[in-house]
């Protein structure tokens, strides 16, 4: 789970595309895929609790491992804590899950919420007291610090020789990964910059074959456009394909379908991308 106030998009994605990188590199070998969650796009709409009653249910208690990042915000109160982040933290503590804790150091905007700041301030100072802290100055440096604690966990989790065993792949084998990059698309009349994301699909053929005829269509339109052309394209195994998209909405569950041809066979899956 990626836990987090508001005001740290950036580090948000940063922690998402660390977690992508790690499956990348680590996966296959492992037998093990982490799944990030963020409320934002991962929680079910639901009537009936307090929204951060069914945050705690939907993503903490089903995660195995929470990211807590903090900029210049403590967040909004909630019944139970001074914030719904300070409460997640609590909750995934409580339940003996190891909680990551990160505070960034970069430079503060000029219009920073004073009361906000004071707030996190005294959060930091009481939580300190309760093991070790982190701090990144940029996402680079978050992204690193991501990976050295996922490699901390999994040997944890999971001690020498008892990973899960899996089998080698044979055929052909797709594992798709949604990636993403915040960049500067310009600036508004007051010099501040704005941004845009570019998103992308990195699918890699892992199995002991090539895809031949590959083709990639996008199984609900409305969460998700393909940029890319579709002619038929070639997979080799071990190879990776980038497929630029461009995410409508937040809130779906986009689905692109991949189609291939393998021993003279038409195949087809689909793969859940959000």
């Amino acid at each position: 789970m990626i836990a987090s106030p508001s005001d740290v998009p950036e580090a948000r994605d940063a922690v998402k595309k660390a977690i992508h990188g790690w499956n990348n590199a680590n996966a296959q070998t492992k037998g093990v895929i982490l799944q990030p969650w963020r409320w934002e796009t991962s929680a079910v709409p639901l009537l009936g609790a307090h929204p951060q009653k069914l945050i705690n249910a939907q993503g903490v208690d089903d995660s195995d491992i929470v990211f807590a990042l903090f900029g210049g915000r403590l967040g909004s109160p909630t019944p139970d804590a001074v914030s719904g982040t300070a409460e997640e933290i609590d909750r995934a503590l409580a339940m003996g899950k190891p909680v990551h804790l990160y505070f960034s150091t970069a430079p503060l905007p000029h219009d920073i919420d004073t009361a906000q700041l004071e707030a996190l301030r005294a959060f930091k100072n009481e939580v300190q007291n309760r093991g070790l802290l982190g701090e990144f100055s940029n996402t680079d440096q978050l992204n690193h610090e991501v990976w050295k604690a996922i490699e901390h966990d999994i040997a944890t989790l999971f001690p020498e020789g008892s990973t899960p065993s899996r089998k080698e792949p044979t055929g052909v084998e797709f594992v798709v990964q949604p990636q993403q990059e915040r960049e500067v698309s310009g600036f508004n009349s007051k010099g501040k910059p704005r941004y845009r994301t570019r998103r992308w699909l990195e699918v890699t053929n892992i199995g002991s074959r090539d895809a031949e005829d590959v083709t990639f269509e996008s199984v609900n339109d409305g969460d998700l456009i393909l940029t890319d052309p579709s002619a038929p394209t070639i997979i080799h195994r071990g190879q990776t394909r980038r497929v630029h998209v461009i995410r409508t909405s937040s809130t779906g569950d986009p689905v692109v379908r991949i189609h291939w041809t393998e021993d003279g066979k038409q195949k087809m899956r689909d793969f859940h991308v959000g």
